[in-house]
């Protein structure tokens, strides 16, 4: 319903060692669950073989205390999705589980990965059948291919292949295991509760549960979690191509996570202080677009010492609805999210603050909401660079020719809001609000710079199969 903003590709959760693991994923599924809102799942290692409950729609909708009690283990994993790759349906939801020549295996995955066509293409030459649509599959078929090396040393071989995004949480009959790519674009923590060891995307499922954060994962690491406790193997050097996606920082992430070492609250605070002191405007309020834009407009408004005033309420029981009025109401999906306070607005001139602006469509109407609840003035500010192109490492950028900053200036930004002014977060005021400034981003969505050559991902259909160029490899390359 609301396509202003970007969408992430997914979040994933792990425990090994715990009574009730598949219990203490659940919760820390919840916690992530504004990762992916189109599916989720979760795997349980019972000593004897694999269960598992998977499903399309929220945390809420597919677990509940009969399935969870029946997936007894101490150890599982998790998943919550929002489809990049492959279309939204129960086959493609993940952990993908899998019974092969070793065992049991079940991987779950949080990016996007740039090659998965040409590595599809060339394993279904040689006789490799799939059954999802989902890139995260090639990477359970190349381990298997690997017979003669053990588990670990087939997957350090086969994460060698990928290109693109990927933090990854595996479960086989022995061990947990949490792999992060070279560049490290997506976040992957690792923590501890009690004797048991807990993996997630982000921290602010480890704070749910009780458990104490340790350390991230590292870009080009492999941490494998067994009876004989945790151990490390790296299959890339460390900080050689890192690429950590800046926008986690300005978006994606739950403000109370650490991201990448740091505190993601702080990080975007610092960023509403170094936007305000970029474009300074006489203004009676600051006003965020919540929840995106709450704590950028908190450092906004202490920066300019100005009232800080939460004139929009959002509606966090939205979901999805399938009654639209016969009658059209105007702008009906922005009202069904938000509503201005009048009180709060009316003879004022307001500043509003947001993290980012991508097709804008959704910001006109909120907009729109203000001037009718009789603001005097509107100055839209954002907390980030203007965004003029896709991403195709794990975000739901749309084309660039959707984006409204790669074809429009700000005055014709401005005119397009109806806003008497916009203007952006720098570049250079971005990196300085990071905390973590001796680290490599990904800014590739402002700037274009791509970390990770890539060709964009096609959709696997049964239709198409006699129409895709079939690479000629061998398959022995892999």
């Amino acid at each position: 319903m609301f396509k202003d903003k970007p969408r992430e590709a997914c979040g994933v959760a792990g425990v090994y060692g715990a009574a009730e693991s598949s219990k203490l994923v659940y919760l820390m599924l919840y916690a992530i669950q504004h990762r992916g809102q189109e599916g989720a799942g979760i795997v349980v290692a019972n000593g004897s073989g694999f269960n598992s409950v998977r499903g399309t729609g929220l945390v809420a909708d597919i677990f509940n205390a009969d399935n969870l009690s029946a997936m007894t283990g101490a150890s599982a994993i998790g998943h919550v999705r929002y489809s990049t790759t492959g279309p939204s349906v129960e086959k493609n939801a993940q952990p993908i589980m899998v019974e092969y020549i070793r065992g049991n295996l079940a991987v779950a995955h949080n990016g996007n990965l740039v090659n998965a066509d040409q590595i599809h293409d060339e394993l279904e030459e040689c006789g490799s059948i799939f059954q999802t649509t989902a890139d995260t599959e090639v990477l359970i078929h190349l381990i298997a291919r690997n017979t003669g090396r053990d588990f670990l040393d087939a997957l350090t071989t086969s994460l060698k292949k990928l290109k693109g995004a990927y933090s990854m949480v595996l479960l086989n009959d022995e061990s947990l295991i949490a792999a992060r790519d070279p560049q490290g674009f997506r976040p992957l923590a690792l923590g501890k509760l009690q004797d048991a060891y807990v993996v997630a995307s982000e921290t602010c499922a480890f704070d749910l549960i009780g458990a104490k954060y340790i350390r991230d994962i590292e870009p080009g690491e492999i941490v494998i979690i067994d009876r004989q406790g945790l151990r490390s193997r790296r299959f890339a050097e460390r900080n050689a191509s890192e690429a950590l996606c800046i926008f986690e920082n300005i978006y994606f992430s739950r403000p109370d996570s650490w991201i990448f070492g740091h505190s993601c609250w702080e990080t975007r605070r610092r960023m509403g202080i170094m936007l305000a002191r970029e474009n300074k405007h006489a203004a009676d309020i600051v006003v965020p677009v919540p929840d995106s834009g709450v704590c950028a407009a908190i450092g906004f408004a202490e920066e300019v010492r100005l009232p800080f005033a939460m004139a929009l309420i959002r509606n966090h029981y939205v979901g999805r609805t399938f009654i639209e009025p016969s009658q059209s109401i105007r702008d009906f999906g922005v009202k069904l999210k938000f509503n201005c306070v009048r009180e709060a607005v009316k003879g004022k001139r307001v500043i509003v603050v947001d993290d980012s602006l991508v097709r804008g469509t959704t910001s006109r109407k909120i907009v729109k909401m203000i001037q009718q609840a009789g603001a005097r003035e509107i100055h839209m500010r954002l907390s980030s660079p203007p965004v003029k192109y896709p991403c195709f490492y794990g975000m739901d950028f749309p084309t660039r020719r959707e984006l409204i900053a790669a074809s429009h200036d700000l005055g014709q930004i401005a005119e397009f809001l109806q806003v008497d002014s916009v203007a952006y977060l720098s570049h250079e005021g971005m990196l300085k609000a990071v905390q973590n400034q001796d680290r490599n981003f990904c800014q590739a969505c402002f700037n274009g710079d791509y970390p990770v050559d890539f060709k964009k991902r096609r959709e696997i259909s049964g239709q198409d199969v006699k129409e895709k160029q079939i690479s000629r490899k061998r398959i022995s390359q892999l």
